[in-house]
């Protein structure tokens, strides 16, 4: 065969970080996470950016500065034309995406990064589902248009209302509520939760369970409820995960308002775990049961008979329980979390069979290998997940089984789930690898679902403020700048459901939908919830503001608890506290527990957590004409970053005075005095940078040497 027989061209993308810049042929080096080099060769059909966040007004076009970019360490996605031919091969990039602004500082670390995603997710919601904005949830369709808009009711298939689906937007909105405060997120989360609550939900009190309905159809005159699952996995039976799904709304909803209604309807529905569910003799939950005789062994229950799987054992902790946990303390609940963890790391892994963990079994345990769609396979975020739950339970049960099969799955999944050349990560493979190519060939597609990508973020950022392992911080970051370039819809809102392989969204079929029986904002605000909980308070030293509204009638003994996730004993604490919009001193900051005031009306609570071991605080006001900077901890180099972020904050306000209160400053380093240097020249003249109260006298010594400050150290600082 000859050489011009073996050629081919086409295009296709690649991730990793840059190695060399050769000016001179115009070309870089790029080595992917699995540690191979490729050459990228640049020309003038070259454009660039830097990764947008949604709600970001301007795309961050940097096609005139791509190559003074191109420094050595900093992680790109190149899109281009791949050229070749026998013994060769020629990459011409076309479009270059940067996770970094510069080198190190990734996007997403930005302490109001996911914030701000969270609101324009939850927005998205909102408008697709109340365009009117009255939030009357008879008229919520599961189905949501790729657009944002309900698919026409002329479909019949589009009348119906899931439960889960529901829930899973409640839990969203009520998330983007804690996150940023805004009324609209938490009245559409109490009245989608009440929703649930009158037309889902059955309490039988003679039996002290409650249970869930699969849906509702809506016809013109009436309302028909749909008992047993109509999804066809779980055909004609009630589904385990379908149950707990149903508590993900209301719980997260309890975190906030405390209603007691909602915690009875979540110990009524663990009631029915135990009832029907529980494996008294083996041990685990199973994962079907018959909708009549509510038996998991009858045989009409066909290939789900007698089953357990990963939903029905592992779902419970990410879905209610931790949160469940969170909100009351109580030891019934977290005994519930250390029996799902025990029962995973006792019958999951499979080593040396598998990388992956067995995912279905019989009621003995013995491993189940060739249920439906499944068989030997395995779906690649149920690990992930495993690792990312058993690493928050570790924080409430220190068992080192958890750690060890949480840091081992972590270890190991990389090359066998991960993309090496482009990034992110897959769906489903096969648990077995290939004999020929020693590869776990993927099943179906080489797709990304956008929920697989938000194990492998938290997973990994967990793992990394957990353990201080760089490695895992490494795998965080590409997932997350994975995630970032290419889910995040900047024209119609929300996230894509999946991605090809290379990033481009794939829009057929219900993949193209954004509300379906399997999505409908959960994960994707799950996400911007744990990653900037992580990220904040695990990795880069920043804040994180909670809201919540507690009830009159909220919480026993009215005690808040606002841990925001299950981390480490003692790694955080409360800074401040304010109700409704005055400062509150009545808490336990290492606690994490607010005792609240009698009231009879909700209250309107705003806490600040932060780490315990925070190196530098500041936060900025603004009086109309002053700006005052209130700075406390170490200003030195591994903070210049955090620094920058709040003066620039503090100066897009245009002050005609600039007040710094140093008072509680125990260091300050050359490079941070430089960058009050530079900003005091960017700022003009006429705006006076002011060193306000008592200042250690070394620093004293070292801002008079500039000669660039108003020192008005007689003046007394505010923290003082």
């Amino acid at each position: 065969m000859s050489a011009s027989e073996v050629r081919r061209t086409y295009s296709d993308s690649i991730a990793g970080y840059i190695t060399s810049y050769d000016p001179s042929n115009d070309r870089f080096g790029l080595r992917t996470t699995d540690g191979r080099e490729f050459t990228i060769h640049l020309d003038g059909l070259l454009g660039s950016e830097i990764v947008r966040n949604l709600g970001d007004k301007d795309r961050r076009d940097t096609s005139g500065s791509t190559r003074d970019m191109l420094a050595e360490g900093r992680y790109v996605f190149v899109y281009g034309l791949f050229h070749q031919w026998a013994g060769g091969e020629r990459i011409d990039a076309r479009q270059i995406v940067f996770a970094e602004q510069r080198r190190g500082a990734y996007v997403f670390e930005q302490p109001n990064w996911w914030v701000q995603q969270a609101a324009e997710i939850a927005d998205f919601y909102l408008r697709g589902h109340f365009p009117d904005g009255v939030y009357d949830w008879r008229g919520f369709r599961t189905r949501l248009t790729l657009h944002g808009s309900h698919v026409a009711d002329h479909q019949a298939q589009d009348l119906r209302q899931e439960t889960d689906t529901i829930s899973r937007l409640v839990y969203g909105l009520a998330t983007a509520f804690m996150l940023t405060g805004e009324e609209r997120f938490l009245a559409a989360a109490e009245s989608g939760t009440e929703y649930l609550r009158e037309h889902m939900r059955v309490s039988d009190e003679r039996e002290g369970v409650a249970y869930w309905y699969h849906a509702i159809d809506i016809t013109p005159g009436a309302q028909r409820k749909v008992f047993a699952s109509e999804f066809g996995d779980d055909y004609n039976a009630i589904p385990m995960y379908e149950q707990i799904y149903a508590l993900a709304g209301p719980t997260q909803t309890y975190r906030i308002t405390g209603d007691p209604r909602i915690l009875d309807d979540i110990d009524k529905t663990v009631a029915l775990f135990h009832k029907y569910f529980k494996d008294e003799e083996r041990g685990g939950f199973f994962s079907h049961i018959d909708p009549i005789t509510m038996d998991p062994r009858a045989d009409s229950l066909g290939h789900n008979r007698a089953r357990k799987n990963w939903n029905s054992v592992g779902d419970h902790a990410p879905a209610y329980l931790i949160n469940a946990y969170l909100a009351t303390g109580r030891e019934d609940f977290g005994e519930l979390l250390e029996l799902t963890a025990d029962t995973i790391a006792r019958y999951f892994p499979d080593e040396p069979g598998s990388p992956f963990v067995q995912e279905r079994f019989h009621e003995d345990w013995s491993p189940d290998r060739t249920w439906g769609w499944q068989q030997n396979r395995a779906v690649v975020g149920h690990n992930l997940k495993i690792a990312w739950n058993l690493t928050r339970i570790r924080a409430l049960k220190d068992k080192a089984e958890y750690s060890t099969l949480a840091e081992r799955i972590a270890e190991i999944m990389p090359p066998v789930g991960s993309d090496q050349q482009r990034g992110g990560w897959y769906d489903v493979v096969e648990r077995v690898a290939d004999p020929d190519s020693g590869a776990h060939r993927l099943v179906w597609h080489d797709r990304k679902a956008w929920w697989q990508q938000e194990q492998s973020i938290l997973a990994y950022l967990i793992l990394a403020g957990v353990t201080g392992d760089p490695e895992h911080r490494r795998l965080a970051r590409e997932a997350a700048a994975f995630y970032n370039a290419f889910f995040l819809d900047y024209d119609d809102g929300g996230v894509y459901f999946n991605v090809l392989a290379n990033g481009i969204p794939y829009l057929l079929g219900t993949e193209r939908l954004k509300g379906s029986h399997s999505m409908a904002g959960y994960h994707a605000l799950e996400l911007c919830y744990l990653a900037a909980t992580y990220t904040n308070l695990l990795l880069t030293s920043q804040q994180l503001t909670l809201h919540f509204r507690p009830r009159p009638d909220a919480f026993p003994d009215r005690v808040l608890r606002v841990s925001p996730d299950l981390l480490p004993a003692g790694s955080i604490q409360i800074d401040q506290v304010t109700v409704n919009d005055q400062p509150y001193h009545d808490f336990d900051a290492k606690a994490l527990t607010v005792n609240l005031p009698e009231s009879d009306e909700p209250l309107r609570v705003k806490v600040v957590v932060e780490p315990a071991d925070m190196r530098l605080r500041i936060n900025s006001e603004f009086d109309g004409e002053t700006a005052h900077i209130h700075l406390e901890g170490i200003l030195d180099l591994q903070e210049l970053e955090n620094f920058q972020r709040g003066l620039r904050e503090a100066l897009s306000v245009n002050p005609r005075r600039v007040e710094f209160h140093l008072c509680k400053v125990t260091d300050i380093s050359r490079p941070v005095i430089n960058e009050l240097l530079f900003q005091r020249t960017k700022i003009g003249a006429d705006v006076d940078f002011v060193i306000v109260g008592s200042v250690e006298p070394e620093i004293a010594s070292m801002l008079v040497a500039t000669d660039a400050f108003v020192l008005d150290m007689d003046r007394a600082c505010t923290d003082e």
